[in-house]
């Protein structure tokens, strides 16, 4: 736990292209080893079968070479390389704890294809047109800038290469929508105590949802970025969102 002095302002960070990238290193270099924990928690069971329909949708043939960005513990580029017979599945973090554990889970499971990398994805140390897909869980939400990060993400990807975002969304439903939010800031702020002693600790994903275009927004996003076929597919009334689209 920091101290106060340490302790930086949280509504000011993630409403701060400057100023958010620095609260998200140490937000998630505080919660990497409870991280799996809480993406559980939270989604009372369903992360992992929301992950899993990503990797479904990404319809692979075995041979591809994948990229899962914000990559954190691995789960998503573990699901990828378990569809992957040839190809290889590669993870990018900015955070080295997260990656410290990605990489000793790897190591325990004797996974061969999978590799991970240290990386912002506002400037990934990749090629142009390295990847046949681009995944993203908890991604875009966290990045100071979404239009900046697509467009990255479009030049890392082949012509045609296809990218999945699994993300928090925005329910069209107004009050709904109110309900939502109020859970994510009591429950985190409520869990963020017993766990952190801070209640902004995940307090900060309601804060950076209200911010966030939501799947509707990021859809047309990814339109204006160069993408087509873009769309979304919803969970839980849009409490949670898969976009995707095809560079």
């Amino acid at each position: 736990m920091m101290s106060q002095s340490d302790k930086l302002n949280l509504k000011e960070h993630v409403a701060s292209k400057d100023k958010k990238q620095r609260y998200v290193n140490r937000l998630f270099e505080t919660i990497a080893g409870r991280y799996d924990f809480f993406t559980g928690f939270m989604s009372y069971g369903m992360d992992r079968g929301w992950k899993r329909e990503m990797i479904r949708m990404l319809d692979l043939n075995g041979d591809e070479t994948t990229l899962d960005i914000a990559c954190g513990t691995g789960d998503i580029a573990f699901m990828t390389a378990a569809s992957l017979t040839t190809g290889r599945a590669v993870g990018l973090d900015i955070t080295q704890a997260m990656l410290d554990i990605a990489e000793r889970k790897r190591v325990e499971r004797r996974i061969e294809n999978v590799c991970f990398h240290r990386g912002d994805i506002m400037r990934m140390p990749f090629a142009d047109a390295t990847f046949d897909c681009v995944t993203g869980g908890y991604a875009l939400r966290n990045v100071p800038e979404v239009a900046g990060a697509l467009a990255e993400i479009k030049r890392v990807l082949k012509p045609g290469g296809r990218l999945l975002s699994l993300d928090f969304g925005h329910p069209a439903k107004r009050l709904y929508r109110r309900a939502y939010l109020r859970y994510l800031t009591i429950v985190g702020s409520v869990v963020g105590l017993m766990m952190h002693g801070d209640a902004d600790t995940y307090r900060y994903i309601p804060e950076t949802l209200k911010l966030y275009p939501g799947q509707r927004g990021v859809c047309q996003m990814m339109q204006a970025a160069g993408f087509v076929d873009t769309g979304f597919r919803e969970f839980g009334g849009g409490i949670m969102a898969i976009n995707y689209g095809t560079a």
